[in-house]
């Protein structure tokens, strides 16, 4: 059986371009070994190492909304919760080997575990 390696994802508040538009469901994919080395090169993360979860998010996230493609310009233009979603989701799916996360309610407060096997990625 070949190994789940895209995610599906539903931002919680979502990206918003410059036309106004709102881009929330998107795809990340696992890593490999260059997606997590390649950005250790970049002369941004040498001056600040806070960017190579910018760097490593634009290499992973394969799709978001309508985009023709998810840049370090669109990652570092998320709202901060969307970027903690993104990296607590990168977390779960390569480093845990796992796809569940924790999910809480933006109603309610309520906290939900979510199987992110179970919302149809590939």
């Amino acid at each position: 059986m070949r190994p789940q390696t895209e995610f599906e994802f539903s931002l919680p508040i979502g990206y918003v371009d410059q036309e106004g538009n709102v881009h929330k469901e998107g795809v990340m994919r696992l890593a490999t070994a260059m997606d997590e080395i390649a950005p250790l090169r970049d002369l941004r993360v040498r001056s600040n190492q806070a960017y190579l979860a910018i760097i490593l998010l634009s290499r992973v996230v394969t799709r978001l909304g309508t985009l023709p493609s998810v840049t370090t310009a669109v990652i570092e233009n998320l709202y901060a919760a969307d970027l903690a979603y993104l990296q607590t989701l990168y977390r779960q799916i390569n480093e845990q080997g796992k796809s569940i996360i924790t999910m809480t309610c933006p109603e309610c407060n309520a906290k939900f575990d979510v199987d992110l096997a179970d919302l149809g990625g590939s």
